[in-house]
This record gives C-alpha cells, sequence and structure tokens, in this order.
C-alpha cells in the first residue's frame, strides 16, 4: 500500500470519526484547563490553551474554568448566640487551583460548587452562633466574614480550591418572627418615648421653679428698694415739714389747714360738725 493510499485513508477515518462526533480534537480555551480521562481515570493535565488531541471513544475531556468565580447561595437558616433566627443570604469569590484534585475529589466543577457550598454554610453557622444579632448586624459583621473566609478556605485547600473572600449578601428575620421583634422594637421606641418625655417635663419643672423663685427675689428686692425709697422721701418730707414749722408755727398751721379743707370739700363728703369744732376754726374767723 503507497504512502498516498495511507493518507487518504487516515484523512477518511479522521472524517468519519467527526461525523460520528469522536473527533480527536478538542480546544482548550484561554479561560480554562482541562483533564484528559481515559477509561475514568486521569491521564493528562493541560493548564496550556489551544489545539489538542485526544483517542476517540477512549478518552474524554473535562474542562475546568481558572478565572475567579463567583458562587451564590441559597438564603438558608442561621441560629445566633442569643438564639435568634437570622435568614442569611451569602455570596464568595472562589478560583480553582488544582484540577487534578477537584476531578479526583468530585469529578466536575458542578460537583466541586456543591462541595463549596456545604463548606461555607458549615463555618458560616459555626461563627455567627458565636455573635449576638446586634453584633451581626451592626457591629462584627465584616470580622465575622473574614473568619469565615478564613477556615472556609483551609478546609477547601485540600480540594484544590482556594476561597478569596466570602461575604453577607443580606441578613434578615424569618417572616414569622418579623412581627414579633417589630412589635418589641416598637414598644422599645414607645418606653424611650416616654422616658424623654418624662426627663423633659421635670427638666421643664426645674426651668419653671428656677424662674419663679428668680421672679420672687427681683420682686422682693424691688419691694425692699421701693420701701427705702418711700421711707427716705417721708423722711425728707418730714424733715422739711418741721423745718418749715419751726419757721412760722401759725402760717405752717394754716397752710396745712387749707389743704384739708381743699381735699375734704371737694370730694364731695358731707361733714356733720359741731360749728364750733377745731376743724372749722378758719372758716369762723372773718
Amino acid at each position: 500500500m503507497s504512502k498516498q493510499t495511507l493518507i487518504v485513508a487516515f484523512v477518511g477515518v479522521l472524517l468519519l470519526l467527526i461525523v460520528l462526533g469522536a473527533s480527536p480534537f478538542f480546544v482548550v480555551d484561554l479561560t480554562q484547563t482541562a483533564i484528559v480521562v481515559q477509561l475514568g481515570k486521569p491521564v493528562r493535565s493541560i493548564t496550556q490553551p489551544g489545539l489538542q488531541l485526544k483517542v476517540p471513544f477512549i478518552q474524554e475531556v473535562t474542562y475546568f474554568d481558572k478565572r475567579l468565580l463567583d458562587y451564590d447561595s441559597v438564603a438558608q437558616d442561621v441560629i445566633t448566640q442569643d438564639k435568634k433566627t437570622l435568614l442569611i443570604d451569602n455570596f464568595a469569590k472562589w478560583r480553582i487551583t488544582d484540577p487534578l484534585k477537584v476531578f479526583q475529589a468530585f469529578q466536575t466543577q458542578r460537583g466541586a460548587l456543591k462541595r463549596l457550598d456545604d463548606i461555607i454554610y458549615s463555618e458560616l453557622r459555626v461563627e455567627v452562633g458565636r455573635h449576638t444579632l446586634s453584633e451581626i448586624v451592626s457591629k462584627t459583621r465584616s470580622d465575622v466574614m473574614s473568619v469565615v473566609a478564613q477556615r472556609a478556605n483551609e478546609k477547601a485547600q485540600p480540594y484544590g480550591i482556594e476561597i478569596v473572600d466570602v461575604r453577607i449578601k443580606r441578613a434578615d428575620l424569618p417572616e414569622q418572627n418579623e412581627k414579633a421583634v417589630f412589635a418589641r422594637m416598637q414598644a422599645e421606641r414607645e418606653r424611650e418615648a416616654k422616658q424623654y418625655r418624662a426627663e423633659g417635663a421635670e427638666e421643664a419643672q426645674k426651668i419653671r421653679s428656677d424662674a419663679e423663685k428668680d421672679r420672687e427675689i427681683i420682686l422682693a428686692e424691688a419691694y425692699k428698694t421701693a420701701e427705702q425709697l418711700r421711707g427716705a422721701g417721708d423722711a425728707q418730707a418730714f424733715r422739711l415739714y418741721a423745718e418749715a414749722y419751726r419757721q412760722d408755727p401759725k402760717f405752717f398751721e394754716f397752710i396745712r389747714s387749707m389743704e384739708a379743707y381743699k381735699k375734704t370739700f371737694a370730694s364731695g363728703t358731707t361733714l356733720v360738725l359741731s360749728p364750733d369744732a377745731e376743724f372749722l376754726k378758719y372758716l369762723r374767723q372773718r
């Protein structure tokens, strides 16, 4: 058989295999690695992209993505240290570092993803159980997830998997607990509001009492000053009256009597007096 005949026969067999779907060629993409499996056992690991050969019908190829991958879990219940149930939805970033180990452990990338889900949820449940609901929601969430990522990565490395990061996407209370928690929160806020109102009323009463005390002090000081000024004025008036009286007692008595007549008779008051009353002595004089 000539060389040309052999080439034609080889090309014919190759075309027949391609038509039957058993091509000896396969392509490894730039983003992939591949494991060539022969009769269920891995015989070759391919990490470089390009066109590759395999034995038809005997060898198969399993592909693995070598990029940084996303893992998005289904939300699951986790119990905190203070016995509160949280519905946690988390995600992770991971990559396959050793496709041969992944194949030996899980056969496919999908199988590795299921195992990854078990590892992360297990570590998340353990770490969340060490903290209270308040700490997870508002204080230590990032610290909790750093610990979960570290421990989950340690468990995943023997399988040829690296877990880069784990984060909580959402942490909610189960639906049956939301109403009870909301009612408790509402009662707590009402209690705080009543406390603030009571403290405000107490402070207002203190302010009013202080203002009333200051008012009384001011009024007392003003009354004291007024009495002092009035006393000083009366003393000055008595002194002037005394001086005037000493200068001319009769004239002073006359002037004072005229003033008394003016005030008495101008008011429309009716007086019943004896004609020889002392009060009328200046009216009896001619």
